[in-house]
């Protein structure tokens, strides 16, 4: 069953993503439903994931049944992959596998020695995931296992063409230059005492899309040149500024129960997340079908 989810707010003022009741006619996902555990082996219903994929690039899906261990989400990637040619998941660090459990902790990390930002009550302010790889994955995944029953942890979204739109030509040629230091954070580092950085651009020509892939974490990238430095300024303030945040689309709590799971096509698709406020919000994600960013 096809639904679609038409709510959106007005986000972020400064870094901070905060709701306000103004509605987007513009906030379109997709939703489908899964009514067993075994529809992920359905190839008709993970087509219907692959086609809202192609088109949207973001897509809802509500399970009938308790699965804490998302053993359908790893079905379903796994069909994705064998009828589709989506490339299986990657591992999140040198310490944790395919998932990797997004809720606060005080004491006990998933990385050893650095607490990750997904481990705190903290906003994340908007970005992709895995900025900071050479091969980014194409397309992740949460699924909520307790969702904020507070009032925080709204995830937001925006369409990345939609954001791009609103930049100058100069700055979407200058953003596409291989003039950015990016930054691994010590958390994902998968080797030791390596890949600690890489150079790259922040856009690129996307074949799959027909238009430009993003990468964006703001706190990791360091501009090589004065170009550089003010196409990243420019991005950043058209981000926050009133017509990007038009388009925000905001998957609150209660669009968002428990059983929920989200897919995003992480180069089409930026995300952020305002303040937790209930220390229970647990939620698992998964990353998979890596592709170099760039056409080298």
């Amino acid at each position: 069953m096809l639904r679609t989810l038409t709510r959106a707010y007005h986000g972020a003022v400064g870094t901070t993503i905060r709701p306000a009741p103004a509605l987007s006619p513009l906030a379109n996902v997709p939703y489908l439903q899964a009514p067993r555990l075994d529809s992920a082996q359905d190839q008709l219903h993970v087509g219907s994931v692959q086609r809202h994929l192609q088109d949207a690039g973001v897509l809802k899906i509500s399970l009938n049944f308790d699965d804490n261990d998302s053993h359908y989400l790893t079905s379903l990637i796994q069909g994705l992959h064998k009828w589709h040619g989506h490339g299986l998941p990657i591992t999140h660090s040198a310490h944790r596998g395919w998932y990797w459990d997004i809720r606060p902790s005080q004491t006990v990390f998933q990385c050893p020695d650095h607490q990750a930002r997904s481990e705190t009550m903290n906003e994340f302010p908007w970005h992709t995931d895995c900025s900071y790889e050479a091969s980014p994955p194409r397309f992740f995944a949460l699924q909520v296992l307790h969702p904020d029953q507070c009032g925080g942890g709204t995830l937001s979204v925006l369409k990345v063409d939609n954001l791009l739109k609103l930049l100058s030509e100069s700055t979407r040629a200058a953003l596409q230059k291989k003039d950015y230091l990016i930054t691994v954070p010590p958390e994902f580092r998968k080797t030791e005492n390596k890949d600690e950085s890489i150079v790259g651009s922040l856009l690129s020509p996307d074949p799959a899309s027909g238009s430009l892939a993003l990468r964006f974490r703001e706190d990791i990238f360091t501009p090589l040149t004065g170009e550089a430095g003010l196409a990243l300024e420019e991005l950043k303030s058209v981000l926050l500024g009133p017509q990007a945040q038009s388009e925000v689309v905001q998957l609150t709590a209660e669009m968002m129960p428990r059983g929920s799971i989200v897919i995003m096509d992480n180069r089409r698709w930026l995300h952020g997340r305002n303040q937790v406020k209930d220390p229970r919000r647990h939620l698992k994600r998964v990353r998979w079908d890596a592709r170099p960013f760039g056409l080298d």
